[in-house]
This record gives structure tokens, sequence and C-alpha cells, in this order.
């Protein structure tokens, strides 16, 4: 358009206005109107695809605009110069605003605009009387991508060169950018052809860290910072390379993710961290009991080597065994979440790796208390068998052995390592419809010994509510079994659940009267409700002498003290 008439919205229509969300559905030389307010759509020529632009878009159209009776005031086709705006803006009449969000690219459609969403009862003098109809025929020829990325007007992103695939980077990730910082009117104040940086600690300003959690891998934007995701009302000094930034400043980035590192948490406790250096092949990771063949380098925290593995010349891989005890346990649980032929440093807590104690390794000692890192290049794995493509006896045998595993762990003290194993045995006979009669009598005690030994577990592990769904487990199983009363029992004392737990001691002693352990869990349970029939008792006593002599009920701010764990059977 003109640059004496560029459509400006009239002052009075700055209300929002009603808009269905779905476009009108039109055949060619079809006319329908769009919404409540008059405005009428005609479709001359259908466009590409099926997307429409959105509010915040960046538009470019031809229009050609003419009064009803074909008196026409402006056209850009005329100028040979496309007219470009950003939808939704209010930049132009209302009426352009609602009606081309309904265009699809390469669309020619003519608008029959009232007065109401143009220039109402002004008009725009000379050339648009007071309460005039406009028609405009206009063809969308494209329009930029403008996102509101934090939806609060703070950071706008147009983009100009798409991404490849849908990845984007997480908080954790390490992202390598280009970045271009300048102020509104042009002056630059930071460049950089290539910084790295976590996406949570952020870099330059907070808008860099926002924006590229919304792009893809090779991804160019120009993002509009408000000064609430820049430098805020302080501004910020210069500083040797980089220039000042005023207070209150809009800044415009031009931003380039190049490339990320991505970050993951191995474990749920954050003490098993995995930055992935080369992207492996495919979707296929190792499975637990799989045969693994590694490239392996093993640092201390200051960088000292203490293991290195398959590197040299000649050199055979480094190979064991995931989830069968043959390497610390953090190395264990990284490498089942590799692909074949990633490459991922390895980061791990002690807990995960040597514990306190010292321990020589090849090449160095690790002193005890050390966090260590491993570069591991995953080369090859097989994988074991799953339970689908194991026959009955196969399944049969493999629940036994992750039963004795359990045992050995649990006697080692690493009860939820153990606890793992009785889960993993219980699975492989957890459906037993296609078993044998013989066959379902081994299912059946391998269920029960492994439920059993799993509830010691979580005893021990103070997870009580599933120590008590273990045990009724069983006893669905076996209704009779003593051990499982007398387990389940604990788990309900520690629950407060003391008339449950009594229910299951006196069973489990009609069932074996000189069972010595329940008949020690008998007398810890009577001292614990004699305990809390006591408090009880006081706490009543003293309501209700405080009531008669003040009045208002007082609260009893006494607090019984938690009760010790009790020892529980060992057994596994």
């Amino acid at each position: 358009m003109d640059e004496d008439f560029d459509i400006p919205a009239a002052e009075e229509l700055n209300e929002d206005m009603d808009l269905p969300d779905e476009s009108p559905i039109l055949k060619v030389g079809e006319e329908k109107e769009i919404g409540e307010q008059g405005l009428k759509k005609k479709l001359v020529k259908e466009g590409d695809g099926w997307d429409t632009p959105e509010n915040g878009d960046e538009v470019e159209v031809h229009y050609t605009g003419t009064l009803l009776d074909g008196t026409q005031f402006d056209s850009s086709r005329e100028r040979g110069t496309p007219f470009k705006f950003t939808l939704g803006q209010g930049q132009v009449i209302k009426g352009w605003d609602l009606g081309i969000k309904t265009m699809k690219k390469g669309e020619n459609a003519i608008f029959t605009i009232p007065p109401e969403l143009a220039y109402g009862e002004s008009g725009s003098p000379p050339t648009i009387p007071p309460n005039a109809t406009l028609r405009f025929d206009v063809e969308l020829l494209s329009w930029t991508n403008v996102k509101d990325i934090c939806k609060d007007g703070g950071i706008f992103k147009k983009i100009v060169t798409e991404g490849e695939k849908w990845e984007n980077p997480k908080d954790l990730d390490e992202v390598f950018v280009k970045y271009e910082a300048r102020l509104e009117d042009g002056t630059l104040v930071a460049k950089s052809d290539g910084v790295e940086f976590t996406v949570k600690d952020g870099h330059f300003c907070p808008a860099l860290s926002k924006a590229v959690k919304t792009m893809k891998k090779g991804e160019k934007v120009i993002l509009t910072v408000k000064p609430q995701y820049g430098f805020g009302e302080k501004g910020k000094l210069a500083c040797g390379e980089e220039g000042a930034v005023p207070p209150n400043a809009t800044l415009q980035i031009t931003l380039e993710l190049v490339s990320w590192k991505t970050v993951t948490e191995v474990t749920d406790d954050k003490k098993v961290i995995k930055k992935i250096l080369k992207e492996g092949e495919g979707y296929e990771r190792p499975n637990e009991g799989a045969v693994v063949k590694l490239k392996l380098i093993g640092k201390l925290q200051d960088g000292k080597v203490f293991l290195k593995k398959g590197h040299d010349e000649g050199e055979d891989l480094f190979e064991f065994k995931t989830d069968d005890e043959q390497v610390i346990h953090g190395l264990d649980k990284a490498v089942l979440t590799m692909k074949k032929g990633e490459v991922a440093l390895v980061t791990i807590h002690p807990d995960y790796a040597f514990g306190s104690s010292e321990s020589p390794q090849e090449l160095a000692v690790v002193p005890p208390n050390s966090t260590v890192c491993y570069e591991v290049e995953l080369v090859s794995f097989v994988k074991d068998k799953e339970s689908w493509d194991m026959n009955t006896e196969e399944k049969i045998e493999a629940a036994g052995k992750k039963k004795e595993e359990g045992n050995a762990l649990f006697k080692a003290g690493k009860y939820a390592r153990a606890s793992h194993r009785y889960e993993k045995a219980a699975k492989f006979i957890e459906y037993d419809s296609s078993f044998g009669e013989e066959e379902k009598k081994q299912a059946k005690a391998l269920k029960v010994s492994c439920n059993l030994n799993n509830a010691a577990c979580k005893l021990k592990l103070k997870d009580y509510k599933e120590a008590q769904k273990l045990c009724t487990k069983v006893l669905d199983i076996e209704s009779t079994n003593v051990k499982a009363l007398y387990r389940r029992a604990q788990a309900y004392i520690h629950l407060a659940d003391l008339d449950l737990a009594e229910f299951d001691i006196k069973k489990a002693l009609e069932i074996d009267p000189d069972n010595r352990d329940v008949k020690l869990e008998y007398k810890t349970l009577k001292e614990k409700m004699k305990e809390y029939n006591k408090k009880e008792a006081k706490f009543y006593g003293n309501m209700f002498a405080r009531m008669n002599k003040l009045g208002p009920l007082e609260t009893n701010n006494s607090s019984s003290k938690e009760a010790e764990p009790m020892s529980i059977d060992s057994k596994a």
C-alpha cells in the first residue's frame, strides 16, 4: 500500500473480535460470512496445503481495494511491491486481521468488510467516505512463522532457516550456538561465532536458553527480546568485547542452534549422568543380561586415568554381562541406555561407583568416596533372551537363577538390587496358564519365595506399603503362610495399623504356636499398643480436663517417639 495509506486500524475498533477457530470451507466462486461481525469471504483461487497463518506471523500479500461501486482507492499490484505486515497486531484494519488468517498460501479471495471492521464512522478522507463498506481482492503470497514462545509477549521468534528432525534440547543438554545481539537501532552489543553452554545455566541473557528449547538442530531464528528476558530495568554495562545495553532495552538477536549434546539422568536420584558425545544407530538398546562389548576409559575428576580398555591396536574390547554385578552399578545402568555405536561420557557418584572404600584399578587407585567418569563407546551387544521368547522350562530356570542372585545380594546387604532381582524372577513366571501341573507347582513355590524375600527387602528399605502388598500376594496363594503373616504384621506396625498387625500375628500363632520370631513380634506389638493406649487416654483425659477448666479445647502438643525399626527375618 502507499506510504500515506497503510490501512491503519481505526482507533474506535480496539475491542477483541470473535472468530471461529476453523476457517470456512469454500469452493471457488462461493461466498460465506466469517464470524458474526458481517465480514464476508469469496474464494477466487484455492491455496496450497492446509496451513494458515497465525497471529504474530509476518504475512506478505498483494491486494486491490475498492468501494462497493467499484471505485479503486489502492493497489499493491499496480505498485509492483507486495505489502508486508504482522498479523493480529493491529497494524491493519480488523477485517484484514480476521480474514487473512483464514487463507492458505497462494490463495486468492475477495473480502467484503463492513465499516465496523474497517474505518467506521470517520472513514479515511479523502479516499474512503464515512461508514464505507470496502472490498479487497487479496492474494496471500507467503508468511513467516513468528511465535510468542513464552506466551507473555516477552520473546518473539521468527524462523529464518528451518531445522532438522523434531527433537529440541532439554535443560541438562549442552548446546552449541552462534548468535548476534543488537539494539533496536542496529547497534551491535554482542556476537559469537560459536559458544557452548548448558541450557539450564543459560548464556548472555535469559532469552537464549528459553529460545533454544524451542529450536531444532540447524534452525536459525531472529528473536525480538523484551527487557524482562534481556537485561531488565538495570541494563548492562559494556564488558570486554560486549557493548552496553541501556535500561529497559528491547534486543534483536539472530540465533543459530548448530548442535547439542544430549545429557540425561540415568538414575532418579541424579547420581549417574550421561552426556552423549556421538549418537548411536537405530533404536535398539541392550537389555538386562545382554553381553556388551565396549571401548572404555575410566578417569578420576582430576583427569587421572585408572582404566583403559579396547583402545590400543590389537587389544580386545572390554566385555561384560549387564545386570550381573560384573562392573560398578552406575556403569551397568548407563550402558543399558545406549545404542550401538554411541559414545558417551558417564559421570558416576560414589554411591554407584566404588563407594567409601579404596579400589585399586589397572592404572591407578580410586580413592574412597570418588566420583568417577567413563568415556564409553558401545561397539556391539547381544541381547539376552526375553521372557516372551522362552518356553516354560526356560522361564522357570530363569526365575530360579534370578532368585539365587537376589539371595546373594540380600546377604551382601544390597537390598535395593536384591529387590530388583526378585521382581524380575517373579515376572518370568507371572503368567502360568500354559504351564503343566508340575510346572505350576514349581512356579507357585518360586512366586511365594520371591515375593516373601522381596518383602524382606522392602522392610529393610522402609518401604512398608510395598512390603504389605507383597505379603498379601503370597497370602492370596497360601493363606496360612506364617512368614507372610509375620512380615505383613511388621509392615502394619510401621504403618500404625496395629489392629491389622494383631490380627496377622494371632493368626500366625494359631498356625505355628511355637514360632519364636512371631512370639517376639507379638510382645513388641503389645508394648506398642499399651504405649498407644496410655497416650490416647492421657490425651483425652487432658482434653476433657481443659474443657472443664478453660472452656475452649486446647491441643496436646506431645508427640510419640517413633518406634525403632524392629528386627526382621533376614533369611532369603
